[in-house]
């Protein structure tokens, strides 16, 4: 399954569309998540922001030894694209171990 984080665009063809961090989490705890693409702001920062999702695989794949997809980001935020791009180099070089 290819996982789309974000609230305006719309998906790729054959991407299933999540708004909310959680949403993203629940489904990558399935293990059925091959891809995730991550956009950062979400409209409303209580539910949280794509970043979350990249702690929280971050300590899943640390602590758990969960396997991550392929992770990438299509936030237009600048400062926060490069923020959540090292927490995915960080996963992968954890994942690697």
């Amino acid at each position: 399954m290819k996982v789309y984080l974000d609230d305006v665009r719309p998906p790729p063809d054959g991407w299933t569309l999540v708004r909310w961090p959680e949403d993203a989490i629940e489904l990558l705890q399935t293990g059925n998540v091959t891809h995730l693409s991550l956009d950062h702001d979400l409209g409303d920062d209580e539910n949280g922001t794509g970043y979350d999702v990249v702690l929280w695989l971050e300590e899943a794949v640390a602590t758990r030894g969960f396997r991550p997809p392929v992770v990438t980001v299509h936030s237009s935020h600048s400062s926060a694209r490069e923020k959540m791009e090292r927490g995915i180099a960080s996963i992968e070089r954890l994942a690697k171990r």
